[in-house]
């Protein structure tokens, strides 16, 4: 890999990679539909800073849209310096192992200060959390449906989409399980 960048850069060169060109504020509305389910999803100001770092390393090419006589807006492609070094990175980096910040079992773990029913509580809410994420991971998933062959676009998202599903069948499971462990506690 030629480039020190951050992962976020590379996902934001990656979400540049669907055919379209995109404002930063688009890029942003992009990240957060998609990057959320996995990946945490960069703050406005970090895309902006990212697509500047971007642009100054080649990668990205930022040009000007006043196509409708208003206001110019800049839109951002990735060219093919930035392709080239996000194939490099995605087939010579290092697979990377998750950093688990899981508030849920960062509190169950000093549940004793508080009490059982409290953990209790948490695991439920958690559970109804888990529930709503899976249905909006679910419409994604849905909408990807037709163009998720092998060799479209898509395929790799609606991949990536049926991994979070699963992740979050078996943390509903996990919860469950600790949930049934608590209760019987009482």
């Amino acid at each position: 890999m030629g480039q020190d960048l951050p992962v976020t850069s590379y996902a934001l060169l990656g979400l540049l990679t669907f055919g379209d060109e995109l404002t930063g504020y688009e890029l942003k509305q992009r990240a957060d539909n998609t990057l959320r389910f996995y990946w945490s999803s960069p703050a406005m100001s970090q895309v902006y800073s990212e697509l500047a770092r971007l642009a100054q390393h080649g990668l990205v090419e930022p040009f000007s849209d006043d196509e409708d006589g208003g206001r110019p807006t800049t839109r951002y492609r990735i060219t093919g310096e930035g392709r080239t070094e996000l194939r490099s990175w995605m087939e010579d980096g290092p697979a990377g192992f998750p950093v688990l910040k899981h508030p849920v079992a960062l509190r169950l773990l000093i549940g004793h200060v508080g009490d059982a029913a409290g953990s209790a509580r948490l695991l439920r809410d958690y559970l109804d959390d888990l529930e709503r994420q899976r249905k909006d991971l679910d419409d994604v998933r849905e909408s990807l449906r037709g163009r998720d062959a092998a060799g479209q676009v898509f395929r790799y998202p609606a991949l990536v989409a049926d991994w979070g599903l699963a992740y979050y069948d078996s943390e509903a499971r996990i919860a469950r399980d600790i949930l049934g462990r608590l209760e019987s506690d009482s």
